[in-house]
């Protein structure tokens, strides 16, 4: 993370570090060459709001590789956020590719768990695993409750599915706000994914569906980490006033924020220049753009 664009009008700590670069995954669905190069250049300007982390599925190591050979590469180690997209059997595999490539840095593993017996099998195969781990698993109180009980090296969360292909993808603002504070009180923290291209909830004229905001979550992060309850936490992810989200970002305090970051870690956006025009607009974030 570099320098920034420009004045955070904002606590810093709350919009600081808050996106992955999912450029290979839809809708932006970039091919590797170009995701590269893209994640290189971003990492060269220092743009505050992202990670610096290239979200890699494990099936495409190989292709990621390859880039790499043809070169030129950048003078440090590619971050590497792998989705687990082989299962659990194909970890120890993706994890000895990436061991053995010195032009990449494992910063992270992410793997669906689609049911409860799903999610007790990975909090087994992976807790000796030494990098953080995030699972997404069932929206349910029981899962989390697992989580929070996982031991292990490193920072271990959940992963929360925002939007998608199809309207059931989308979470409700009660159920994405119960899961934020179910969250917040097992002191798990959690990652987000999908259907956050746009600060604000809005209708999404790529698709006719309603589809959360990011200011939304991280707001609402802010309101649990103060003790907000869950219904006053749906109110915030249902918000669709864009000024009255912006002026509840303003009220955030440094310490606020970085509770409410320990809580939201990051979440991925196929588009690394969005958020921060999204951000710019509001005004949280002066001299953003491409």
């Amino acid at each position: 993370m570099g320098p920034g664009p420009g004045p955070v009008t904002v606590a810093p700590e709350l919009l600081e570090d808050l996106v992955d670069d999912a450029g290979l995954f839809p809708p932006e669905q970039l091919p590797m060459g170009a995701a590269v190069a893209r994640h290189r250049a971003d990492s060269a300007a220092g743009h505050l709001m992202l990670t610096d982390r290239f979200l890699c599925p494990a099936s495409r190591i190989g292709e990621l590789r390859a880039v790499l050979d043809a070169g030129p590469i950048g003078p440090d180690p590619l971050r590497v956020g792998l989705i687990i997209d082989t299962g659990l059997e194909g970890v120890p595999a993706a994890l000895a590719e990436l061991a053995a490539e010195p032009r990449c840095s494992l910063e992270g593993m992410e793997l669906p768990t689609p049911s409860a017996a799903a999610v007790a099998e990975a909090l087994a195969a992976l807790s000796d695993v030494d990098v953080p781990v995030f699972l997404e698993g069932p929206r349910e109180p029981g899962v989390i409750e697992a989580l929070a009980q996982w031991a292990g090296p490193a920072l271990r969360g959940a992963k929360v599915r925002c939007g998608g292909a199809r309207p059931e993808l989308f979470p409700s603002p009660e159920d994405l706000a119960a899961f934020v504070h179910v969250c917040w009180v097992r002191t798990v923290p959690f990652k987000a994914t999908a259907g956050l291209h746009r600060a604000v909830r809005a209708v999404d004229e790529r698709d006719g569906l309603v589809h959360h905001g990011f200011l939304n979550l991280l707001v609402a992060a802010a309101f649990a980490a103060r003790g907000e309850t869950e219904g006053g936490l749906a109110a915030v992810v249902a918000e669709t006033d864009s000024g009255r989200l912006a002026a509840w970002a303003h009220e955030v305090s440094p310490g606020n924020a970085k509770l409410a970051r320990s809580l939201l870690v990051a979440y991925g956006s196929c588009s690394t220049s969005e958020p921060r025009e999204e951000a710019g607009a509001l005004g949280l974030l002066a001299g953003s753009g491409p």
